[in-house]
């Protein structure tokens, strides 16, 4: 009895191993992709094509950076668990490792007797017997838990010094893409200055919506690159990486409706052209912070408003996927919000609107996360 006990003790530094957590799991492969994502990012500063390569991994790490927040929240999730089941069991546990010690302290020649007589001690020990296997799966569970918990709470301090790592070399990142921005040359331009009507509109501006209608009746050497975009409704990507908050006719909390879509999305993510386009205005208006107009084809504009950077310059001929602006915000902002693994950082939105000869229309069905199943 002495030999079973000592055995039932160490069970729980001795228990065999087990797969590892779903979540640690998920976790681990979220932290090792946005790690080489990190590195991506910085061999691409000295890449050929900089604006490519440093957009592509901008959005990977974007991507990334989703993926190891998601799999933080379940750790956290995961671990609230495994230590609710701790204290929910603590008394039981509590009693069997009582019950393990006295019997592991227990002098040889008691062990082996009973007061009321050998039949007893033959049963007493038949009953020993048949609680060993229980208290050695009870042992077992417990040593899986703790080593759950141990591993959660490592991978934690693992993804929060990635999430650091990966913060530091995004801004970078960003930093070589603006210089790559600014220093490009012989883009495509539809005219070299920005036309006086265009001046006379923005000074004139009261509401978007005036704004985007003047834009589209502007008399300018503008127009859109040849491509058939009409047949692209349903398969564009969205802008810019981030979650739907409001569809178009959806009110907001102050009720009122607008005829594009809000999308919430990480301070400082980077946004690019959904198809080729021709820039139409770029810069400041009104209380929207910048705003990007995009001509993807003739009767078309695609407005982008709540920038807070904006790329190219009025005129110039854009392909899909070239980075036309990031989204407001910085490090303060929370971009990789190493603070708080279990949440999602600060949400900067974007508004988007798709018009169609000076009248908006419903650009949910243009896109593809969007559109209606």
């Amino acid at each position: 009895m002495r030999a079973w006990a000592v055995i039932a003790a160490a069970a729980l530094l001795a228990a065999p191993a087990r797969a590892e957590d779903p979540a640690a799991a998920a976790a681990r492969a979220a932290a090792d992709g946005l790690r080489a994502t990190i590195a991506a990012m910085r061999e691409a500063g000295g890449a050929r094509d900089r604006i490519a390569v440093l957009t592509q991994t901008i959005g990977a790490y974007e991507d990334g950076l989703a993926l190891l927040r998601e799999s933080l929240r379940r750790l956290d999730v995961r671990e609230r668990e495994l230590t609710g089941a701790l204290d929910a069991r603590r008394d039981d546990l509590s009693r069997v490792t009582g019950a393990m010690i006295a019997i592991g302290s227990a002098p040889d020649e008691l062990l082996l007797l009973h007061p009321q007589g050998p039949e007893a001690t033959v049963e007493a020990a038949l009953v020993l017997g048949a609680v060993a296997p229980a208290l050695q799966a009870e042992a077992d569970r417990l040593k899986a838990t703790l080593r759950d918990l141990a591993a959660i709470r490592g991978l934690r301090q693992e993804a929060l010094a990635t999430l650091q790592e990966g913060l530091d070399a995004a801004e970078e990142a960003r930093t070589a893409l603006g210089e790559a921005m600014s220093d490009r040359a012989g883009m495509p331009r539809r005219f070299l200055d920005d036309p006086e009507e265009l001046k006379a509109l923005v000074a004139a501006a009261d509401t978007l919506d005036a704004f985007a209608a003047g834009i589209a009746a502007m008399e300018s050497d503008i127009g859109p690159p040849r491509q058939d975009f009409a047949a692209a409704r349903g398969s564009l990507p969205l802008p810019v990486r981030g979650t739907l908050l409001r569809r178009s006719g959806e009110a907001d909390a102050a009720g009122i409706v607008r005829p594009g879509l809000v999308i919430a999305a990480a301070a400082e993510a980077i946004v690019t052209a959904p198809w080729p386009a021709t820039i139409r205005y770029r810069g400041p208006l009104l209380d929207y912070g910048n705003v990007m107009v995009l001509e993807p084809a003739t009767g078309y504009l695609l407005v982008l408003a709540g920038l807070g950077t904006v790329y190219g310059e009025t005129g110039d001929v854009v392909a899909a996927g070239t980075p036309v602006g990031l989204m407001p915000g910085g490090p303060a902002g929370g971009t990789a919000a190493p603070e708080e693994p279990g949440g999602a950082g600060r949400a900067e939105t974007l508004y988007l609107e798709l018009r169609l000869g000076g009248e908006p229309v419903d650009p949910g069905p243009w896109f593809r996360e969007t559109r209606e199943m």
